[in-house]
């Protein structure tokens, strides 16, 4: 054999071992389906933590709507307690406008008292009386108080208390009433005060 045939029988067997190097490096077919199929074997997988973060997301919401909860249950309990003492308050102050006005009739009638210890007129002290009764019921209908009107009238238990009953003066007086013993007043259209009445039958 010459020296280029020997050459060449020596390149041919340099390649034959490099293809087998690399048959043994390479895993079979078998192996690799396996590998692929089986995937990666280490805790805390793909799966896992896309589950793990769902499960986070809704403890963080939950959270969240639990402090929500809790301030509003908070804020409607600060409302409740605002609102009872408004009420009281209201409730308590809510004639202080009504007496800031009566006022000014009880000082006339300061001055009415005073007059009369020393008064000579008897006519004047009608006239100091008369001017103050006007001025309290100039007040009265000014804040929305009114006389029930009641002689005349039918008797209406809506309205009217009947005291006493007595025989009609008149046929047309029957189930009227006869006579006031007690002036009964509305205020706003409710009533403040019965009328107490004699009633006619």
């Amino acid at each position: 054999m010459n020296t280029a045939d020997q050459a060449e029988v020596n390149k041919q067997q340099h390649k034959a071992e490099q293809t087998d190097t690399q048959h043994a490096a390479a895993p079979s077919p078998e192996e690799d389906g396996k590998a692929t199929a089986e995937g990666p074997s280490q805790p805390g997988t793909a799966e896992e933590q896309p589950q793990q973060s769902q499960e986070e997301i809704l403890k963080s919401q939950l959270a969240a709507q639990n402090d929500r909860y809790l301030r509003l249950s908070a804020e409607f309990d600060n409302y409740r307690k605002r609102t009872i003492k408004e009420k009281a308050d209201l409730i308590q102050l809510g004639g202080e406008d009504y007496l800031r006005d009566f006022l000014p009739i009880v000082d006339d009638v300061e001055r009415g008292l005073k007059a009369v210890e020393s008064a000579h007129d008897i006519q004047g002290v009608k006239d100091g009386i008369t001017l103050i009764y006007n001025k309290i019921q100039s007040f009265l209908q000014r804040k929305g108080v009114q006389e029930i009107q009641a002689i005349g009238e039918d008797f209406n238990t809506d309205r009217h208390e009947a005291v006493v009953k007595i025989a009609a003066p008149d046929p047309s007086l029957k189930g009227k009433v006869v006579d006031v013993t007690e002036k009964g007043y509305l205020f706003h259209e409710k009533v403040l005060r019965f009328a107490k009445v004699v009633v006619g039958e």
